[in-house]
């Protein structure tokens, strides 16, 4: 992933956030009602693990164990 991307994600992440006043609960509530009409309108979710899978990339460099 370049730079440019990781600008682009943090710009829209805090303009989406800038709309809710950075108001947690309201942005938890958009959330929701943007998942419940993608899911109405025939979109597949699948649920995030709550722990990183034990051979991720992501766990061996966040999460390794010295």
């Amino acid at each position: 992933m370049n730079d440019e991307i990781i600008v682009e994600v943090r710009a829209i992440k805090e303009a989406l956030a800038e709309e809710s006043g950075f108001d947690i609960r309201r942005i938890a509530e958009e959330i929701r009602k943007s998942e419940a009409q993608s899911k109405a309108e025939g979109w597949k979710h699948i649920t995030a693990p709550l722990q990183p899978l034990p051979n991720s990339t992501f766990r061996r460099t966040r999460f390794a164990h010295h």
